[in-house]
């Protein structure tokens, strides 16, 4: 992945491609030392002023003001799922307190910024996700050559009955947006929704660090043979007589 590849995938430089298909998105241009901040160690942190979390805040607070209900935060290049917070309430952030409180918990972002790559803060409203309708795809050459189950936490029986559906609105969405980015080689995490948009939530890397999720490996012969949307198998059912021995 090259270094302009990698520029790309920040949000607020593919948000101006893709808004039209994306969540409603403000950015909020961190000041360096709250990128600084960030970037620190808990240590590091105890020694800097309180005034740069307070103007932080005080920057959060007129774009949250306009997003009705609650927000969802992230930067540049990730979200705090990895806290508490996410775990929780899926993130959902009310104050300009707590969204940057959040922000600071997360050690992804922590890593993230101390790799210069958060000068952002993005705020969207949050919106409940349906987890059956959350999926990665993977986009090589142009062409959207694999989707997958997002959340691999078990089967879902809605993706038995609509999973050549929901390929196919993958497929068309890939060929009316790909051929406008300058990259052709990269993961695009989407939602589709009850009324059957297709909402872009996030672009990745391809390969590594990027979860391939079901397609299991990154190192495959096979991108390039649509093999449709992989999805998690029912549980096996096992009948007749069954003798189990410790």
């Amino acid at each position: 992945m090259s270094e302009g590849t990698d520029e790309f995938l920040r949000m607020p430089n593919w948000y101006p491609y893709l808004a039209s298909h994306a969540f409603p998105t403000a950015f909020v241009r961190l000041r360096p030392e709250a990128a600084a901040l960030l970037a620190a160690s808990d240590e590091e942190r105890a020694l800097m002023p309180g005034s740069v979390s307070k103007q932080v805040v005080e920057d959060l607070r007129q774009p949250m003001s306009k997003i009705p209900g609650n927000c969802f935060t992230s930067t540049d290049t990730c979200s705090p799922t990895d806290t508490e917070r996410f775990l929780g309430k899926r993130g959902a952030v009310y104050s300009p307190e707590s969204a940057w409180r959040f922000l600071l918990q997360s050690e992804k972002i922590r890593h993230s910024a101390a790799a210069g790559q958060v000068n952002f803060i993005c705020l969207r409203p949050f919106r409940r996700i349906n987890q059956a309708r959350e999926f990665r795809l993977f986009i090589r050459g142009g062409v959207l050559s694999a989707m997958s189950q997002y959340w691999l936490i078990r089967h879902f029986p809605l993706l038995d009955k609509n999973g050549k559906h929901y390929w196919n609105m993958a497929r068309k969405l890939a060929d009316d947006v790909v051929w406008q980015l300058p990259v052709s080689d990269f993961v695009m995490d989407i939602y589709i929704t009850r009324d059957e948009d297709i909402l872009i939530i996030d672009l990745n890397p391809w390969g590594p660090p990027t979860d391939p999720l079901l397609l299991r490996d990154w190192d495959r012969d096979d991108w390039m043979d649509r093999p449709g949307l992989k999805v998690m198998l029912p549980p096996t059912k096992i009948s007749g007589n069954v003798h189990v021995s410790f």
